[in-house]
C-alpha cells in the first residue's frame, strides 16, 4: 500500500536584527504543544510560495516575501502519509504578529532559547543543516 505526500511549506522569518527567528507553538495535530517553524499545507493549484504567503498570514498575521528555499524535510502524517516540508526563508513586509489558525502561540525566538522549548522532532538538525543555527549555537 501506496502512502500518500502531503505537500507543505514553512518559513523562517527574521527578526530586523536577524537575531531572532518566529516559531509558532502548534495547536492542533501533528505536533500540538510542540513549537515549529510557521507553515502548512500547499492547498490544490497553489504554487509553494503563494501557500507560504498565505499559511503565514493565517498563522502569524504577518505578510511575507518568500525567499529561498533552505531545504526540505518528511515527517509522518497524521492517519499515515508523509507530510514533504519546503522551508523558504521569507521577508516580514507587513501585518501585526498575532497566533492565529492552529497557531497557540507565536513569538521571536533566539537560538539560546530553543533548548527551553518543546520543539518538534528534527527542528534543530534541520535548521542547523541549512546553516539556519550555527554548530555549537544550540
Amino acid at each position: 500500500m501506496t502512502h500518500s505526500v502531503i505537500p507543505c511549506v514553512g518559513a523562517v522569518v527574521w527578526d530586523a536584527d536577524r537575531r531572532r527567528f518566529l516559531l509558532v507553538k502548534r495547536g492542533h495535530e501533528p505536533g500540538k504543544g510542540l513549537w515549529s517553524l510557521p507553515g502548512g499545507r500547499v492547498e490544490a493549484g497553489e504554487s509553494d510560495t503563494a501557500a507560504l504567503v498565505r499559511e503565514m498570514r493565517e498563522e502569524t498575521g504577518l505578510i511575507v516575501t518568500p525567499g529561498r528555499l533552505l531545504g526540505s524535510v518528511r515527517r509522518p502524517a497524521p492517519g499515515g502519509g508523509m507530510l514533504e516540508i519546503k522551508d523558504f526563508e521569507a521577508t516580514v513586509t507587513g501585518g501585526a504578529l498575532a497566533a492565529g489558525d492552529d497557531a497557540a502561540e507565536v513569538r521571536w525566538v533566539d537560538a539560546c532559547e530553543l533548548a527551553s522549548l518543546p520543539l518538534t522532532p528534527g527542528l534543530v538538525e534541520a535548521l542547523t543543516s541549512w546553516g539556519v543555527l550555527c554548530h555549537g549555537e544550540f
